[in-house]
């Protein structure tokens, strides 16, 4: 199984009065070259350590605070009472705000991908959402919280699956201002229709199917040849690691009953948040339950 078996996030997709309940699960997977640093004296791993950048030495990590720069120079201190406060309210769902045309989203927003699977007898209603979504051409535009952060998110179908694709808020996407970009559409700069001819027979004749197998990473390839050359040759180091610490669903009612009265405009019950200190001082990661 390409996600493997274990859910990172369990929760539920929610629109109107629906409530279909599901996991999340890992889409993608870092395949770059992890390069670790080494002493090359000892072989021993090194690490990274907490300095005061003025005076040089190492600083208690109980004498750090966090602070924000809101000019050069000037900071505004964050107490951990005052992040936590700030962080999300736990809700566990998916919240569909608004479906919109699956071609409305530009490339540039799409950031991580997730599969959504179905649990605890969600299969009917998932594969209806799923299916109702083909049909109009539509995705789900979704606020979801994974690990404390609040995400906006697209919920689309593909193939069998649901994906739930977290998007970049708006204000992290940089407009084209300050671009010396050629006016699109007819306006653009005078090519000929000869030229053009050109360019679209040059593009058909390279077209094809997609296919991710066709395209590899060539440095990771030719590094961990390398590597392999080296290990059948003998030249490996061993490195002793310093020991360290270690640091439900719901169920389904009916499903015609919920759709109409979504229709009518009936309205959802709030869900319960939990405080958000709590919520803090869980420090959830994707492995456990989602603050």
């Amino acid at each position: 199984m390409a996600t493997g078996s274990r859910v990172l996030w369990k929760g539920a997709i929610t629109f109107g009065l629906v409530h279909i309940p599901v996991g999340l699960h890992t889409a993608s997977s870092e395949q770059g070259i992890d390069f670790d640093w080494l002493d090359k004296r000892s072989m021993d791993p090194v690490g990274y350590k907490r300095i005061n950048k003025k005076t040089g030495k190492e600083i208690d990590k109980d004498n750090i605070v966090k602070g924000i720069e809101y000019e050069d120079g000037h900071y505004v201190i964050i107490s951990p009472e005052e992040i936590a406060e700030a962080y999300p309210r736990t809700t566990q769902t998916i919240d569909i705000q608004r479906f919109i045309d699956a071609g409305d989203i530009p490339f540039v927003f799409l950031e991580r991908p997730y599969y959504v699977a179905p649990i605890n007898k969600g299969q009917k209603v998932y594969a209806l959402l799923r299916e109702a979504l083909v049909k109009t051409g539509k995705i789900g535009l979704a606020k979801v919280v994974i690990a404390t952060k609040q995400h906006l998110a697209a919920l689309v179908p593909s193939g069998p699956a649901l994906v739930l694709n977290l998007l970049r808020w708006g204000d992290e996407v940089k407009t084209l201002d300050g671009l010396d970009l050629p006016p699109a559409g007819a306006k653009a700069p005078g090519f000929s229709a000869a030229e053009m001819k050109m360019a679209t027979q040059l593009i058909a004749e390279m077209s094809g199917d997609w296919n991710p197998d066709d395209f590899k990473d060539e440095f990771k390839h030719e590094v961990m040849k390398l590597v392999d050359k080296k290990v059948k040759a003998g030249k490996t180091e061993t490195v002793i690691q310093p020991e360290e610490e270690a640091p439900g669903g719901a169920e389904i009612i009916d499903l015609s009953e919920l759709l109409a009265r979504s229709l009518k405009g009936g309205k959802k019950p709030a869900a319960k948040a939990a405080p958000a200190k709590k919520a803090a001082a869980k420090k959830s990661t994707p492995q456990r339950k989602a603050a």
